[in-house]
């Protein structure tokens, strides 16, 4: 309609253009208006006449319709009255020829008898002969005569019941004749079911008897389509009909599937701890073999309309599916869960089975159903779990104590590749955990991450222990320290394990875990590193203790008689620290440099401790003289010993035994007026020093009075205090047992 409209306005365009060319054309415009406006009332009024007229003609033409219907209805009313006077003057003929009828039916009776006549009389040869061929699988043969002795029965008993059908008796006498024929169906049934049972197998031998019996069972399916349409016209069908046997031949296919399924299990878990993992294999074997024989060979002894390969795709799902079930539903271990699970979410749909690219397109995995719920799946997922957690506890539990079995050997634990001392428990902790996360990584990444989460929770529970029993092998060494033999071997080891367990845990998680998970593994990763230095720590410790158990005499010699009149007690000292720590280099480096720090801090400790337990008062200028002269001797002793440990450590050996040094500084003043100048300095460099300890430090001098003494520590605490920023405090760690200021001032 538009582009009409649009033709027309440019047509009247066109025109009006042609009637307005010159200028005094407009003055006709109004003329021209009424002009056009006369054409158009004109065409209207035709164009009114035409639609009437055609009208019109419809109307005429209706009612002439409407005429003709009437007489051909007034002849077809007549045509009925004639149809029911000639029935009505019928009824009695009809009435007549009854026994015509009768004798209609008795006749087409009498015709089946004789036409069967031959077959009654030869159905036992006819069986004997069916027989026969049945024995020797003759099959398509042996059906033919069954379907002609079938047929013969079907006839005279249809025969029959269009004569009489209450008449049970005769009907009970065919079918009492044809007896034999029956057993004869069901033994052909028999041995078609047999071949349809090894189908798999009969189509790489002998798939020309897997056709035959395909033939027969599609004749059988012909003929109850037959007898099923004539019994919705005559309510007749024979005994035994219909067979079914197409229907008979797929449950018999899917029950020979579940059998296969079944029968694949040889081993139980007594006989076999891996008779599930052997079960599943055998399983995935036989399925994907199966198929693919179904695929290039059974599709091809099959009509395209029974669709075998899908069929028995599907019946090989609901088998595996109902054996998955099982299986799950037994009491199964940790490791057969993973194998059933793998199993189930992996290999299933992996090129391995079911995405076999020999089986494709047929086969997509994307459309086959879960042979499990994901319900089952969480059930499963959730006892390994719970399975994992009661094993990994168990095994970190046996870890732990056949290590402590090691601990008391009266042989050295073995050294790394850097000649460190380790056990095995690190490795064997370890080794578990990576199999288990290798395992749990084969079924999904959710569950390598629970595993992993898993690990590292019942590590941080296991370090508890192990800290726990260290310190416990600690106490029993102190009980007797000549037991066990390698106590201090065994301590180094612990040690090591800690950095050993440090790196294996950040090795785990750099291994198995996502970067946006490490987060919130950041406290339990805090929680261990600090749980495992203070096992090592204490490990050093325990260690240190041994060495200054071994140097107490030693210490006790210090600042007495004995030493000033020439003991070698630090040289002692300094020989067995050395001797000590040859062992200790075994210890790795984070910790070594630790215990290095901490042994030079401790002798130095003990050394002004024994100043401070003033065993000596020098009696006059030339014993202080003597004494601070062996003090500062001693001082460059223990600053070269550890300065010897810490060799490459990158340790300041320096500052911690200046302290001797400036005491002996205090100590060597033979101008008592300077006294507090050299004390105040003292107390400046080292702001830690109490008053016992400047007291203490005054009386060993032996020249001080008790004024001046008082005088000393009243202006030293008064003066400011202005401690070294890098200072740490030492004299805390030192108290003065006996005398305080109150008692020496009196």
């Amino acid at each position: 309609m538009e582009e009409t409209d649009r033709e027309a306005v440019a047509t009247a365009v066109q025109r009006v253009a042609g009637m307005l060319q010159r200028p005094d054309q407009l003055d006709k415009v109004e003329q021209y208006r009424r002009r056009e406006a006369r054409k158009k009332a004109s065409v209207e009024a035709r164009l009114k006449v035409q639609t009437i007229q055609s009208q019109l003609d419809g109307v005429r033409t209706g009612l002439s319709q409407l005429h003709n219907a009437l007489n051909d209805v007034k002849d077809i009313q007549q045509s009925l009255i004639d149809v029911n006077k000639d029935w009505r003057q019928s009824i009695n003929t009809i009435e007549n020829l009854k026994d015509v009828k009768d004798a209609v039916v008795q006749h087409s009776q009498l015709a089946a008898a004789v036409e069967n006549l031959k077959n009654i009389f030869s159905v036992p040869e006819i069986v004997r002969e069916t027989q026969d061929l049945i024995e020797r699988g003759e099959l398509l043969q042996a059906h033919r005569k069954l379907m002609d002795l079938e047929c013969s029965r079907d006839n005279l008993m249809y025969e029959q019941y269009r004569m009489d059908s209450k008449n049970t008796h005769d009907m009970n006498l065919i079918h009492t004749y044809f007896g034999d024929m029956q057993k004869l169906s069901e033994e052909l049934a028999k041995q078609l079911w047999m071949v349809v049972q090894r189908s798999l197998v009969t189509v790489r031998r002998d798939p020309t008897l897997l056709v035959s019996v395909v033939r027969i069972i599609e004749r059988e399916e012909k003929i109850d389509r037959r007898m099923l349409d004539r019994k919705k016209q005559t309510g007749f069908i024979p005994p035994g009909r219909p067979k079914k046997w197409k229907e008979k031949m797929f449950n018999i296919l899917e029950r020979t599937v579940s059998t296969r399924i079944e029968g694949t299990q040889a081993d139980t878990r007594e006989s076999d701890k891996m008779w599930l993992v052997r079960h599943l294999e055998i399983i995935r074997k036989y399925v994907v073999d199966d198929l693919l024989v179904a695929k290039t060979l059974l599709e091809q002894c099959f009509p395209p309309h029974y669709d075998i390969f899908n069929r028995l795709l599907n019946m090989y799902h609901q088998a595996l599916s109902t054996r998955m079930q099982e299986l799950a539903a037994e009491d199964l271990e940790a490791n057969e869960i993973v194998s059933l699970l793998t199993w189930v979410l992996n290999t299933y749909k992996s090129t391995e089975m079911m995405g076999n690219l020999e089986l494709s397109p047929e086969v997509d995995v994307n459309s086959l159903n879960p042979l499990i719920s994901q319900n089952v799946v969480d059930q499963l997922l959730s006892k390994y779990m719970s399975t994992l957690t009661s094993n990994i506890i168990g095994w970190l539990r046996k870890a732990l104590e056949t290590d402590k079995k090691d601990w008391i050997k009266e042989t050295e634990p073995e050294a790394d590749q850097d000649g460190y001392y380790q056990t095995t428990l690190p490795a064997i902790v370890f080794q578990m955990f990576e199999q288990n996360l290798q395992v749990a990584a084969q079924i999904n990444e959710d569950l390598k991450t629970k595993v992993l989460l898993l690990c590292l929770q019942q590590m941080n529970s296991f370090l508890t222990r192990y800290k726990d029993e260290a310190q416990l092998y600690k106490e029993e060494h102190l009980k007797n320290r000549q037991y066990p033999q390698c106590y201090v071997q065994y301590m180094i080891a612990v040690i090591n394990n800690c950095q050993t367990f440090k790196e294996s845990i950040i090795s785990l998680k750099r291994k198995y875990l996502k970067m946006e998970m490490e987060d919130t593994l950041s406290s339990s990763q805090t929680n261990m590193d600090a749980t495992l230095d203070i096992i090592a720590k204490e490990g050093c410790s325990s260690l240190l203790d041994e060495v200054f158990m071994d140097l107490e005499p030693h210490l006790n010699e210090l600042m007495t008689r004995k030493w000033l009149m020439g003991s070698n007690a630090v040289g002692t000292i300094c020989v067995t620290v050395e001797d000590y720590f040859n062992d200790f280099a075994k210890i790795k480096k984070p910790y070594k440099k630790t215990m290095t720090m901490e042994a030079h801090r401790r002798v130095v400790v003990e050394y002004i401790r024994a100043i401070m337990l003033k065993r000596i008062s020098f009696k006059n200028a030339e014993e202080r003289k003597e004494g601070a002269e062996k003090m500062i001797k001693e001082a460059e002793q223990f600053r070269f010993l550890f300065k010897k440990l810490a060799a490459g450590s990158g340790e300041d050996t320096e500052g911690l035994c200046d302290i001797i040094e400036a005491i002996a500084e205090v100590i060597k003043l033979t101008d008592p007026s300077l006294l507090y100048l050299e004390v105040s300095t003292l107390v400046s460099k080292y702001p830690d020093i109490r008053d016992d300890h400047i007291a203490a430090l005054l009386t060993v001098r032996g020249d001080a009075s008790r004024d001046m003494k008082q005088t000393i520590i009243e202006t030293l605490d008064q003066g400011p205090s202005q401690p070294n920023p890098n200072y740490v405090p030492i004299f805390k760690e030192i108290t003065v047992p006996t005398l305080t200021v109150p008692k020496l001032l009196k």
